[in-house]
């Protein structure tokens, strides 16, 4: 039998939903099939602009060593986006990374990578791959897994209404921060199969009508759906780009060839074209595979190998930013801060625009004692792309000049990273932070033991040891005001990180009606010395 709150929660859930429902009903823009739409074009827009420089930049930044051929992404891209059903402010960028992938986000920004141009055959297969893209943001496909997640918050919501919640840690995982992570989850978006096969059926409509052959859509996903089946490096390679994201299937080749059956073949390829525009790419594709060689051989930690292809893959094509990043990031692994600055200063010289020559060099830079050059380098990667090692190292900075409360900042902002430096952040901040809020990081509840007598059970959760823990009970009324103070307790030991105590309050026994107006305040806790 449902109580009389079960059924108000009940009730005002389902007022929740409905209000939800009618607010957000709507056409899709591609399928013509109504559906439920809570996020607005506009904020569709605003949402891609957000997450649009911090997504390229996590991918591997724009290519800038042959901007012809950004110019004939944009160019391929532009006719593509002429025959859509949706008018967005589309975008097209070319990113340099090896990894064959192409990607949209809410509102038209598209990308597409260095290594996805060297895998194709034609102009054809680049529009089928950009066409794709661009009903994955006209049906709306980015916006309705954000949509998915509103619903399931609101069910969330609804079902939880009027009990307490404690603040949980949103752990964003790899170095990525604040909004860059957000872009970074935008970019490694599976869809569904539903999505996929909507996105293959009116890109194909797509290629027909923008004059290409349509064919070039059968033949990209037979050669992915090869690909897939295949053994090797190439397929590794593959399967870390466009496989993580666009699944290749027998299904969706069957589905390709069916709409080439029903549009008719016929159209523009384009082979010759392309082969005229990425030959430049072409001809230097061998130094981005010596990079991708000395980049594994580091992963290995066979540092004398990726030193080696690292320094061939620079003297092949000493205009490439991201090899001098490399070979800096080499040094900086083996100590070498001085060797290190060369190579950051080099790469910033080429491509002053990417975040990782600045990251690398700022804590090359921090190690060698030019404090100056290192938060000047800092701060402009972070304002590229938000890493936790930059805001950690900018919270150091801070601290030992005694800008606390900056420090303390960039710590919380790094200890959003589900890595070994943004644990080391949130220590950071703790032992910071402790002095003014010990009891953020001491809970404390009231038993009794076996004897009867009133004990407090003591939690450390703060992320470090701590030290010096002062309790003091207190009596409270009945609109929580502070009626009567005891005598504050110093907890005998240290505490570990999550460990607990029970610490005798020297109250004695207590009977149930005291016990409901005790609480125990944590009067001051520190870091213990590490």
């Amino acid at each position: 039998m449902k109580t009389p709150i079960s059924q108000g929660r009940l009730t005002l859930g389902l007022a929740i939903a409905a209000a939800l429902l009618l607010a957000g009903c709507g056409v899709n823009p591609v399928t013509g099939k109504k559906e439920i739409q809570l996020i607005s074009e506009s904020q569709e827009v605003q949402i891609g602009v957000q997450n649009y420089l911090f997504s390229r930049q996590s991918q591997g930044g724009d290519y800038r060593l042959l901007p012809e051929l950004t110019s004939y992404v944009q160019e391929v891209g532009a006719r593509m986006a002429a025959v859509s059903d949706r008018p967005l402010p589309y975008e097209f960028a070319l990113l340099n990374s090896s990894v064959p992938n192409a990607w949209a986000l809410p509102g038209g920004k598209i990308a597409v990578n260095r290594g996805l141009l060297t895998a194709l055959d034609n102009e054809a297969e680049l529009a089928a791959v950009l066409g794709h893209e661009i009903v994955h943001a006209a049906a709306r496909h980015g916006a309705k897994a954000q949509e998915r997640g509103i619903l399931l918050q609101a069910g969330v919501i609804a079902a939880q209404i009027g009990i307490a919640t404690s603040d949980v840690d949103p752990n964003l995982g790899n170095l990525l921060v604040q909004g860059a992570a957000v872009g970074a989850q935008l970019v490694s978006l599976r869809y569904g199969r539903e999505a996929e096969l909507e996105a293959d059926l009116y890109g194909t409509r797509y290629l027909k009508k923008a004059g290409y052959d349509p064919t070039a859509a059968v033949t990209l996903q037979q050669k992915f759906l090869r690909l897939a089946e295949s053994q090797g490096r190439a397929r590794q390679s593959w399967l870390e780009g466009r496989f993580a994201s666009h699944p290749p299937s027998a299904e969706r080749v069957a589905r390709n060839e069916q709409a080439v059956t029903e549009l008719g073949r016929g159209g523009e390829l384009g082979r010759e074209r392309y082969a005229e525009r990425v030959k430049p790419l072409l001809a230097i594709k061998g130094a981005y595979d010596k990079a991708d060689e000395a980049l594994a051989a580091a992963q290995a930690k066979d540092m004398v190998r990726a030193g080696a292809l690292a320094s061939e893959a620079t003297r092949m094509l000493p205009r490439e930013a991201r090899f001098h990043q490399l070979q800096g990031d080499l040094a900086l692994a083996a100590q070498d801060t001085q060797q290190a600055l060369g190579h950051y200063e080099k790469a910033i010289e080429l491509d002053a625009e990417f975040f990782g020559p600045y990251v690398g060099g700022g804590i090359a830079a921090y190690r060698s004692g030019d404090r100056l050059r290192a938060e000047r380098w800092l701060r402009r990667s972070a304002e590229l792309l938000p890493t936790a090692p930059a805001l950690y190292y900018l919270g150091e900075l801070s601290r030992a000049d005694g800008r606390l409360e900056e420090a303390m900042g960039y710590y919380r902002g790094a200890a959003g990273s589900n890595s070994e430096i943004g644990r080391q952040a949130a220590i950071e901040y703790a032992t910071l932070d402790l002095p003014r809020n010990p009891g953020n990081y001491v809970a404390t509840g009231l038993q009794n033991d076996a004897r009867g007598a009133v004990v407090a059970i003591v939690e450390n959760r703060a992320p470090v040891a701590l030290a010096e823990i002062v309790l003091t009970p207190v009596l409270i009324d009945v609109a929580g005001r502070v009626t009567e103070q005891g005598r504050s307790i110093r907890v005998s030991r240290n505490l570990g990180s999550g460990e607990r105590l029970a610490v005798d309050l020297g109250l004695g026994t207590q009977g149930p009606e005291l016990l409901q107006r005790l609480r125990v305040r944590v009067h001051s806790a520190r870091a213990a010395p590490r």
